[in-house]
């Protein structure tokens, strides 16, 4: 220092103190490394070497762990059972899922909600919206607009066919479905949906009916009773009406044949209660083939179902069940399955204009699509995940214009977050409380004040208007009490809708993964789903067209002679008594005018609608629902 001066901060040593002391000192001043002797130099090299022994054994069994983990799953490529050449190869299985009446609108009033009841982030999206792929172009043979059955059968035979048709071509002969192709080729097949098992979009991959409206021939084609016998392993939904006989209670057939008996004497196994489903469930021990029917018609909306959940299984409850026991039943085979999957009430919930129904239908739906997902990462067996809508329904809108002056822009989800029901619940309850012993001699104020309970209790309304309610009490069957109870959380929220039918909008595709269904990525028609999951299958439609179309016979065929002695002909009479059959009869009577050559008109005429007339006051001649 100069002047010899030493620093300010220098210290003397002590007797008690050492130049090791001061070194240490020192170091908890400045942050410097002291030296130290070699004892301590030798004791720090023995713990650090320690550290990275020990470190370097967590991360060996860490690795072991994960290679043991991927020998498990078959550390396979996630190439979804596509070969090196572009074509499928292997042992693989194929899931489709379908979203029933859910458009493009629906995700965004969903995500919207979602984020907003869950205090979420705009970011926060659905797992839907992360597998977008395409869209698919959505009309029938017969109409702009299709409905489901048309829709179904497009995705089933890959051909365009008329509204109401179930796997039936314009001509009114039969087509074959992927699902039993798949069934021919040696994959196990499956069938999973929140509605009636009979109804439109299941039946078309498992039946083949002129008219949708044949439920009762479609419950027992499915189980077997028709030219190909048993093609579906493991069914389950709802529809439980439609297989008992008229004499028992819950039926809605119009006959007394007992089609679970029939199912039972072609080998299934049946349940129809949540408590044997979770028994199955538990069990891990499923038998095929099984057919599950849980409720009388359609498995009650989320909404409501969430309440009784101890009653009825959810969808991906459901489709996990249906997809371990497949898994379980192609373990030791060179063929994997093939499974269809809806979302059904989505629709139903557009049909029903019930934005509060609809959310809570489509975040079950997302539920069950990310369930698939992580099945598909889980089982040893390559596969892919498509789905699609058959339709749009309601015309749905995020917006709504309540007045002639130019509106704000507005929705409210927190309208929807105040429902705990569903408007369909709250006209049941309605309807109830009408034909108790309460309502009987009950005055129109008695009435109100039973309204306004509903509309509070369950529908979370507060607000209601004196109008609103005397329209409930007032209500007529051409517009029952659920439109008006939908109609009212649907002003409140903002939320708009253009029908209580379905619409021609295209709908989204969606894949497990873009190179799992490259085919199907941009826009295309509904068509080109069936073709592509008869692809990837490797599977051959045309050789059961051809043997449905054999079966054109009205009598002698033995594949209709079951379980009991009853030929074709009397089968026939029993469910369309004195109806006049077509050469196909096994699939009941055509129903539907066709034009000379043979072919259903291509489009529906223009029937001056804007003049408001009433479609049910008009003969169409058509026979179909409108």
């Amino acid at each position: 220092m100069p002047g010899g001066q030493e620093p300010l901060l220098a210290r003397p040593t002590s007797p008690q103190s050492s130049n090791q002391d001061l070194a240490e000192e020192d170091a908890l001043l400045t942050g410097q490394p002291t030296n130290r002797s070699e004892d301590n130099r030798n004791r720090w090299r023995e713990i650090g070497l320690f550290t990275w022994a020990l470190l370097a054994t967590a991360a060996v069994v860490a690795l072991a762990v994960v290679f043991q983990h991927e020998r498990q799953v078959g550390s396979k490529p996630n190439n979804g059972g596509w070969g090196e050449d572009g074509k499928p190869s292997g042992k693989r299985n194929m899931i489709f899922m379908v979203s029933d009446g859910m458009g493009p609108t629906s995700l965004a009033l969903t995500r919207s909600y979602r984020q907003y009841a869950s205090g979420l982030p705009i970011d926060d999206v659905l797992v839907l919206d992360q597998h977008i792929i395409g869209t698919s172009r959505t009309r029938s043979s017969s109409s702009l607009v299709t409905d489901s059955a048309a829709g179904a059968t497009a995705f089933s035979c890959g051909f365009k066919s008329y509204n109401g048709a179930i796997s039936v071509l314009p001509d009114h002969t039969p087509c074959g479905t992927v699902l039993e192709a798949a069934k021919k080729a040696g994959y196990m097949t499956g069938l999973v949906v929140t509605t009636r098992l009979t109804d439109a979009t299941p039946a078309c991959f498992a039946a083949h009916a002129n008219r949708r409206e044949y439920e009762d021939l479609i419950a027992e084609q499915m189980i077997g009773h028709y030219p190909l016998g048993r093609v579906v392993d493991v069914m389950i939904g709802g529809g439980r009406c439609h297989f008992l006989p008229n004499t028992t209670e819950g039926s809605c057939r119009s006959d007394s044949r007992d089609v679970v008996a029939m199912a039972k004497k072609n080998g299934f196994n049946y349940f129809d209660s949540r408590k044997e489903f979770d028994a199955l469930a538990s069990s891990g021990e499923v038998k095929l083939p099984l057919l599950g029917l849980l409720a009388p018609t359609d498995i009650p909306y989320e909404i409501d179902r969430e309440h009784v959940s101890d009653v009825y299984p959810s969808e991906s409850e459901m489709a996990e069940f249906a997809l371990e026991a497949l898994s379980a039943a192609t373990k030791d085979s060179d063929k994997g399955f093939f499974i269809m999957i809806e979302g059904s009430r989505i629709d139903h919930a557009g049909h029903g204009n019930d934005p509060a129904a609809q959310v809570h239908e489509v975040l079950a739906h997302d539920k069950a699509f990310s369930a698939v997902l992580d099945f598909l990462e889980k089982d040893p067996t390559p596969g892919i995940l498509v789905s699609t809508s058959d339709h749009e329904t309601g015309g749905l809108a995020t917006a709504r214009q309540l007045h002639k002056e130019y509106p704000h822009y507005y929705w409210f989800p927190g309208v929807l977050a105040n429902a705990s029901h569903s408007a369909e619940y709250a006209a049941h309850k309605w309807a109830d409380y009408l034909s108790s012993d309460l309502a009987t001699a009950a005055s129109r104020d008695e009435k109100r004040v039973a309204v306004e309970s509903i509309l509070q209790d369950d529908l979370g309304i507060v607000d209601f208007s004196s109008g609103e309610v005397s329209d409930i009490i007032d209500a007529e069957p051409i517009w029952p009490p659920s439109y008006l109870f939908a109609d009212m959380i649907s002003r409140r929220a903002q939320v708009g809708w253009s029908t209580h039918g379905h619409s021609g909008v295209d709908v989204n595709i969606y894949a497990s993964a873009p190179e799992h269904a490259r085919q199907l990525v941009g826009n295309h028609e509904n068509i080109e789903v069936g073709r592509f999951i008869a692809e990837y299958l490797d599977v051959d439609i045309d050789a059961v067209t051809s043997e449905l179309k054999s079966k054109h016979v009205k009598t002698g065929s033995s594949g209709l002679d079951f379980p009991e002695v009853e030929t074709a002909d009397a089968a026939l009479e029993r469910l369309f008594p004195g109806e006049e059959m077509g050469d196909y009869a096994w699939m009941g009577p055509p129903g539907l005018p066709v034009n000379p050559n043979g072919q259903l008109k291509v489009l529906d005429d223009y029937h001056g609608d804007f003049k408001h007339r009433k479609r049910e006051e008009m003969e169409c001649g058509c026979g179909m629902m409108h």
